[in-house]
């Protein structure tokens, strides 16, 4: 028995890890570190301006597509936003179509045409994404109703930031889900701006969750650096919408680290401290979970080394199949254009 599993046998593992197996926790590992280090060669590449598309990153809010994505099935569906690269990866998208897209080209997951706010991967499941405030929201509720009216027990999930909160749409589709008990979750990236207007400015309080009452549905709050919370919050909440229970609205407080669009800090707008900033990233959820893993015997330094070796051959080969790919032809400019 090595050290840490005698730690863990002694009573030493994390409680809140009980009951879940290492396989689970090491890929929600191994999920957030390559959205990490895929995000993290974009802040890279960028000033290179081969890639050309606005990009915004999800450095520092990975536990939330990580943890909720490992609570699905490939065939349930999640739509997302303009911050969808997270989405796309841990909903099982390719990488190097992820990055292909991203230098526009035609082995890019959209052909090259969609660009970073609009990743897709059908065959995982992973419907799309809209850059439009709140407009992942009616289009997993069309999902969650297609699968209402078939029989089938897939459930979506739409992934939105706080500032949906304040959108129509949002309520009016709450309302419907609530009324026919869709299958479907409402999971709330609230990383406390939209742009870089504060959340206290334009919300009454700093919470999104409660609204849920409203409409008869659990609201629920939930740590956003916390794979494992998360994780457990969405496997609750996608379980109560597989049995018919009907839709959970999930609330993840969170924080990007970086400008929102852009690979650059942006503490010099003032708008947000650096103060505030260091505070959340001495929360830093991919370091949190490699810290939690090791002292419960389940990711040993050497495993977990190994596996980020892996992921980092993983991206370098996503960013020379990209590099290397072809432009789309001119003709296919009208090509899926109805």
């Amino acid at each position: 028995m090595s050290r840490p599993q005698r730690a863990a046998a002694r009573g030493g593992a994390d409680e809140v890890l009980r009951g879940l197996s290492p396989a689970l926790l090491t890929d929600l590992y191994v999920s957030m570190r390559r959205i990490r280090r895929a995000e993290e060669m974009i802040v890279q590449l960028y000033p290179e301006q081969e890639i050309r598309c606005p990009t915004h990153l999800s450095i520092g809010q990975e536990a939330v597509a990580a943890g909720v994505c490992r609570a699905l099935r490939p065939t349930d569906t999640a739509v997302s936003t303009h911050r969808c690269h997270a989405h796309y990866l841990a909903k099982g998208g390719d990488l190097r179509a992820m990055f292909a897209e991203l230098y526009g080209k035609a082995t890019g997951c959209c052909g090259g045409k969609g660009g970073s706010m609009h990743l897709t991967a059908p065959e995982v499941g992973m419907l799309g994404a809209s850059a439009i405030v709140a407009g992942s929201i009616p289009l997993a509720l069309g999902c969650a109703l297609a699968a209402s009216l078939t029989g089938s027990d897939e459930v979506s999930v739409a992934f939105f930031g706080d500032a949906a909160a304040e959108q129509g749409v949002t309520h009016e589709s709450l309302g419907v889900a609530a009324l026919r008990k869709l299958p479907v979750l409402f999971v709330c990236e609230n990383n406390l701006y939209a742009t870089n207007s504060p959340l206290k400015v334009r919300q009454v309080t700093p919470d999104i969750a409660p609204r849920a009452a409203a409409d008869l549905m659990p609201g629920v709050i939930v740590d956003g650096t916390d794979a494992v919370a998360v994780y457990r919050a969405a496997r609750t909440a996608v379980a109560r919408a597989r049995e018919g229970g009907g839709p959970t609205l999930i609330e993840a407080k969170t924080y990007r680290w970086r400008e929102h669009v852009g690979p650059n800090f942006d503490i010099d707008l003032g708008y947000r401290t650096q103060a505030e900033l260091d505070r959340w990233m001495a929360k830093d959820p991919v370091t949190r979970l490699a810290r939690r893993l090791l002292r419960a015997g389940v990711l040993p330094a050497a495993r977990r080394q190994a596996l980020e070796a892996a992921v980092e051959a993983e991206v370098a080969d996503a960013v020379a199949f990209a590099r290397s790919s072809p432009f789309p032809e001119p003709e296919s400019l009208y090509a899926d254009v109805d």
